[in-house]
């Protein structure tokens, strides 16, 4: 069901947990499955110092969490923008189509951090 790339990153996940002094947080369920994901970004001259992520979901709700980290780190505002829920799924190498709204609450949950971090910063 899942390939070596999404089982490495739910067996192995990266960059879980909270960070307690986060510059920007977002979180997004889906009401169908049942699924959370939480985003906790940490802003410093405009580049994501740090990203993690906490959920509340199956296997391919932690990969992408795991993934979206991967990808998230150290890129800049603008550049953590350009990832989508496609880009996450892609560097995933794919979901089952089953699944694919895993992928869909990373990315979505990221803009959602970084929307906070615009909002705490005056920055909309």
């Amino acid at each position: 069901m899942y390939n070596e790339t999404v089982l490495s990153h739910f067996q192995n996940p990266q960059n879980v947990g909270e960070i307690p002094d986060a510059s920007g947080v977002g979180e997004v369920g889906n009401v169908i499955c049942g699924d959370i994901l939480r985003v906790y970004i940490k802003v410093k001259d405009n580049v994501l110092e740090d990203v993690k992520f906490m959920t509340y979901g199956c296997g391919a709700a932690v990969a992408s969490g795991s993934m979206l980290t991967v990808l998230a780190k150290g890129k800049t505002v603008e550049e953590a923008l350009q990832i989508t829920n496609r880009t996450v799924a892609e560097a995933l190498g794919g979901l089952p189509p089953q699944k694919k709204h895993c992928s869909n609450l990373a990315a979505d949950a990221l803009h959602r951090a970084i929307e906070d971090w615009r909002r705490k910063n005056g920055r909309e």
